[in-house]
């Protein structure tokens, strides 16, 4: 059975949805707060990767973990779970925007919603 990342379309894909979506968080004034004086290509390689693993299209990945990744926009700018939801309704947006079909984003959006993710994310 193809992952989550083959049926998605790849890296092209994955590429293509991660340029996109930060295109739409930066424009997002519930959330671009946080991506003030952040090192966007930086950022997008990493999303790029995170994204890759978890689809189910690399063995692994070596950067921060969610909890750590999101400490200081936790504590110091209060990052809380309307954001969260805000992130991930940009990132609903955007698959639908490229065309990806609703399953797939359901599968993407159980993935990215789930409790402990958010519990991951917002350090609770």
């Amino acid at each position: 059975m193809a992952t989550l990342f083959e049926q998605l379309g790849g890296k092209d894909a994955v590429d293509l949805a991660v340029d996109k979506f930060y295109d739409r968080v930066l424009n997002d004034e519930r959330i671009n707060r946080f991506f003030v004086n952040v090192d966007m290509a930086k950022q997008r390689r990493h999303q790029k990767a995170f994204l890759t693993y978890v689809f189910g299209g690399s063995e692994g990945y070596d950067g921060r973990s969610l909890r750590n990744a999101h400490k200081r926009l936790v504590e110091e700018m209060g990052l809380q779970s309307e954001h969260f939801d805000a992130v991930i309704e940009d990132l609903v947006l955007t698959l639908q925007e490229i065309g990806v079909p609703d399953e797939l984003i359901g599968r993407v959006g159980e993935i990215a919603n789930t409790t402990e993710t958010k519990k991951e994310v917002l350090n609770q």
